[in-house]
């Protein structure tokens, strides 16, 4: 497996844990910084992180801020992408078994390491359901991406 990854500035001091974790567990990773605890947005590193889940260089993502809130709501602004705030084993799996999440966002200033090391293994051990309703539900999540994005089309060609 590949795992990309990615932090801002408060998620910088956990990301060095989560490469070690990552590592420990065989994981090949594809690392998008931030290199340094000098302040970045963390929206750059997310589109950075999701881009190449997107273009399939990387089976998942792990994004580290301070909450994972601000990690989430950008990469979940990115299509194809699904992110979820995990800060407790069972979400970090079942993120996955039930809604086919490709992106882990995780507070560092929430989350220790020695939580962040199990919440990462539940997170790269998982996999997608293949019962029809959590498959079902996964494409309506699609569709409304897609009806979203006609919206926006429509409203842009106005211009």
């Amino acid at each position: 497996m590949i795992v990309s990854i990615g932090s801002d500035h408060a998620g910088y001091p956990l990301k060095a844990k989560v490469v070690e974790i990552l590592e420990a567990n065989r994981v090949e990773i594809i690392d998008h910084g931030s290199y340094t605890p000098d302040p970045v947005d963390f929206p750059d590193i997310a589109r950075l992180v999701c881009n190449s889940v997107r273009s399939n260089q990387a089976s998942r993502g792990i994004m580290v801020c301070g909450t994972g809130v601000g990690a989430s709501i950008a990469a979940n602004k990115i299509p194809g992408i699904r992110a979820a705030v995990c800060h407790d084993i069972h979400s970090a799996y079942q993120c996955v078994e039930h809604d086919d999440v490709n992106i882990m966002c995780i507070g560092a200033k929430i989350v220790g390491e020695w939580l962040a090391k199990d919440l990462i293994e539940a997170f790269i051990k998982a996999e997608f359901s293949t019962e029809e309703h959590f498959r079902r539900r996964v494409r309506k999540l699609e569709l409304i991406e897609l009806d979203s994005a006609k919206e926006l089309r429509a409203k842009l060609s106005d211009f």
